[in-house]
């Protein structure tokens, strides 16, 4: 009886809410080019362990500045309280406490960035991938396509076909530009507007005779058109055969997407900064886009993102998440898209920077445009800060 006791008891404690408490979030700037800074969100608790989040873009699309950080940096601070001094694991009370005060898409991207550290942090101290902690994985490895913007100087069909060619002999088999980034501002003069409208145009079907018809080729619109526009565009690029055309217009404008989705031949993708089902929903249940694309940088974190899924997968909607992001926002995409039925593909910023996989221990790799989905505790990853440290932003 002694020995069965002691057997439970044992067994018990093996199991027994781990008593760690988080005792700092702080703020991890590292500047990877003059344009991108990948904010990191460092999490550290009593036990020993860290988690990592990341905030990148939180100030949308432009580059970081200083007084960006400080901001972002005072947010953290600010949000702290909700979580600082109690279990990581109690990842839904900060979630409910901290959702109402994401008014805007900087305080958004902040509670995103802490909820993935708090996971991190729970698959380590559980010794569990966090993909085991959503129902577990249904693939060993994800489909990534090539980002292949802010890499490509200059901006020019030649620029963006030699990027082109580049990534796929990397190995990746899908690619996506935004070929119309500063584009005139609404009033600009016509002639201006045609002549960025046949440039963008002419960058696509140079990428497409770069690579050839077996590559997939899509397009991010960055919302610079109107209806009549974005219709107009997307019959001219019917040659290209594009993979998906994304975001002529904010995807807020649920009717003006819908009206477009009626007009043209390609399938629509959509939704990068939109926050929690709710954001995502009037886009799926309208039947607007055939792809929605949440980041979890913005979207409420992992386990709105897998929320957002499900509601996606009900309307017949797939989901790519958006991720021209650092290689923690990656890896924490990761393990949602692990076991995510209505999966489609996953977003990576290509060639910004050599020495972005060794960021992580164990290094990111991708090979032949795919990536593995990792079975080590927590995300299965950790920053090296000893060379994020040489580039502090």
């Amino acid at each position: 009886m002694m020995l069965r006791r002691s057997f439970v008891t044992t067994a018990l404690a093996a199991f027994a809410r781990p008593k760690a408490r988080v005792t700092a979030v702080d703020l991890f700037p590292v500047r990877a080019t003059e344009r991108t800074v990948w904010l990191l969100v460092r999490v550290k608790t009593d036990a020993g362990i860290t988690g990592w989040g990341e905030a990148s873009d939180a100030f949308g699309f432009t580059s970081t500045t200083k007084d960006d950080q400080a901001k972002l940096a005072a947010l953290l601070k600010s949000l702290s309280p909700l979580i600082t001094g109690k279990s990581p694991l109690d990842i839904e009370p900060f979630r409910q406490a901290a959702f109402p005060q994401a008014t805007s898409l900087v305080t958004a991207t902040a509670i995103s960035a802490i909820e993935q550290a708090l996971w991190d942090i729970t698959g380590q101290l559980l010794d569990l991938p966090v993909h085991a902690l959503f129902g577990g994985k249904t693939r060993s490895k994800l489909p990534v396509y090539a980002n292949i913007n802010r890499a490509t100087k200059p901006r020019t069909p030649d620029g963006f076909a030699a990027s082109a060619k580049a990534a796929a002999r990397d190995g990746f088999r899908h690619l996506k530009l935004a070929p119309w980034d500063g584009f005139p501002k609404p009033g600009s003069p016509q002639k201006e507007i045609d002549a960025y409208v046949d440039q963008g145009i002419a960058c696509l079907f140079a990428v497409r005779q770069a690579v050839g018809p077996d590559i997939a080729v899509m397009t991010d619109c960055h919302s610079f058109f109107s209806v009549p526009l974005a219709i107009n565009v997307a019959k001219r690029l019917e040659p290209v055969n594009l993979g998906w055309y994304e975001e002529p217009v904010p995807p807020e404008q649920t009717r003006e997407t819908v009206e477009i989705r009626q007009g043209i031949k390609q399938q629509m993708a959509g939704g990068e900064i939109l926050f929690r089902v709710k954001g995502f929903e009037p886009l799926c249940r309208q039947h607007a886009v055939h792809v929605i694309m949440p980041d979890v940088k913005h979207c409420g974190g992992l386990l709105e993102m897998t929320h957002i899924a499900a509601m996606a997968e009900a309307h017949g909607v797939t989901v790519a998440p958006h991720n021209p992001s650092g290689p923690i926002a990656t890896a924490a995409s990761i393990h949602v898209c692990a076991g995510m039925k209505n999966f489609h593909i996953l977003e990576m910023q290509w060639g910004e920077v050599d020495w972005r996989g060794r960021l992580l221990k164990p290094e990111e790799k991708f090979v032949n445009g795919e990536i593995a989905v990792s079975d080590a505790p927590g995300l299965g990853v950790t920053v090296d800060e000893t060379l994020a440290a040489k580039f502090l932003a």
